[in-house]
């Protein structure tokens, strides 16, 4: 079965538009119930062949609701490309999102009511490899620790919840077939070894894909089917490949800085050198010409002494 390659963001977006498909895909990654769904499009816009277009990076919040009934929003978004700006990015909407007056809740007390900042979860699909770790899919988990006996405190507290937040990274490279969970075979949508020469299509097995959740799969084919969703497809691969093409002229920029900062180096220690040659032969003909001058002395003196003996 051919179905749309969801690392597009307009594709994650067409994705996240079904609501039920997106509870799906989160209650997977996160194990925890969805309750509310709010897709949160951040545009970003280029100049492509004289016309203003808008490409689409994915920024979604959920509620979702805990065991214990607490709600919690959730952050998503879709990596495609390692650039630079990326991590001060992803800080940037971090916080914003903290700032965010709507994210909070109304709480109903006997005396009156009030509002609550809803705890935050960050989901991150990065479409390159990190540095150092080489897993598919991790789970930045927090713990509270007494520092004093070393225990771990099972007690969550609403500050201390509302201030930091849990992270779940998706590197898809990794996804690579991997199909060792429930969850891993959900994300094998991300797989991009079942890309087609046509980078916008991958190829998948509907058989292989559990049964609860053919309804992301069966997106996807629609989404495929779809021209406009196809054609800012292209549009996003242009997109990219000029912000590649401005890390790499940044990237080379930054060489040549530090290459005429080493030129300049050399050429500031050259020119040092050479005032301290200056600086040593201005010495030695002044050495030269003090020991000129004793010499002259000393002549003078033998003759007053020669003159003094006739």
């Amino acid at each position: 079965m051919q179905i749309a390659n969801p690392i597009y963001d307009v594709v994650f977006k067409y994705l996240m538009d079904d609501n039920k498909v997106a509870k799906l895909l989160l209650s997977a990654i996160i194990g925890e119930e969805i309750v509310d769904l709010e897709y949160r499009p951040t545009e970003m816009k280029t100049d492509l062949t004289a016309k203003s277009i808008t490409v689409y990076h994915i920024d979604f919040g959920a509620k979702i609701r805990s065991e214990d009934g607490t709600e919690k929003l959730v952050i998503i978004e879709i990596q495609k490309a390692k650039l630079a700006t990326d991590i001060m990015r992803f800080r940037k909407y971090l916080g914003a999102q903290y700032s965010n007056m709507d994210n909070v809740q109304e709480v109903k007390d006997p005396i009156t009511n009030y509002k609550k900042a809803i705890p935050i979860i960050s989901i991150y699909f990065l479409g390159h490899k990190l540095d150092h770790i080489k897993v598919p899919v991790i789970k930045v988990q927090r713990d509270y620790i007494d520092l004093s006996t070393g225990d771990t405190i099972i007690e969550k507290e609403y500050f201390i919840e509302s201030l930091t937040h849990d992270s779940f990274i998706i590197q898809i490279p990794y996804l690579k077939d991997n199909r060792k969970t429930g969850l891993l075979k959900v994300l094998s949508i991300f797989d991009q070894s079942n890309r087609e020469q046509d980078f916008h299509i991958l190829n998948v097995d509907e058989k292989e894909f559990p049964g609860k959740y053919r309804d992301i799969i069966r997106r996807l084919q629609q989404a495929n089917s779809d021209s406009d969703v196809r054609q800012q497809m292209g549009v996003e691969d242009i997109y990219i490949e000029d912000f590649r093409q401005t890390e790499r002229y940044i990237e080379m920029m930054k060489e040549t800085i530090e290459e005429n900062k080493k030129t300049i180096e050399e050429s500031k220690k050259t020119i040092e050198e050479k005032v301290k040659l200056i600086e040593d032969n201005n010495k030695l003909i002044e050495d030269k010409d003090k020991l000129i001058e004793d010499k002259d002395k000393l002549i003078e003196e033998l003759k007053k002494q020669l003159k003094s003996n006739t």
